[in-house]
């Protein structure tokens, strides 16, 4: 959790909309993130191993990806570069021929992020 959390706040410059909570009936924590200008939530949860909500991540199956908007991708891309972030699909390597640009990076936990910057 401690590692989303410093990816979403600080590399993607989401704040707490809802601070951290831990689950008990659950053995869980969960988090309540909001990007800056938004009223978009994204709601982060951990469980424990031995949590009955605990499962592993299986990319495609079950959360395919998140999407974010952005103003400049080529900019963004390059900033999360600097900041060790790794990249999957490159700006403008798809989307281009519907009318908007796109590239892909990945979170701590493999999941990846859309970065969307509309025409």
């Amino acid at each position: 959790m401690e590692e989303s959390l410093k990816f979403y706040t600080t590399v993607l410059g989401m704040v707490i909309a809802e601070p951290l909570q831990k689950t008990l009936p659950t053995k869980g924590s969960v988090v309540t993130l909001k990007s800056p200008n938004s009223d978009q939530l994204l709601e982060l949860n951990h469980y424990e191993d031995d949590s009955p909500f605990n499962a592993p991540y299986s990319n495609g199956e079950d959360l395919d990806h998140l999407s974010f908007d952005v103003q400049d991708l080529e900019a963004t891309v390059k900033e999360l570069k600097r900041q060790g972030v790794e990249v999957l699909v490159e700006p403008y390597a798809i989307g281009k021929e519907f009318g908007w640009a796109e590239a892909y990076v990945k979170d701590p936990n493999g999941i990846w992020i859309e970065l969307l910057q509309r025409k």
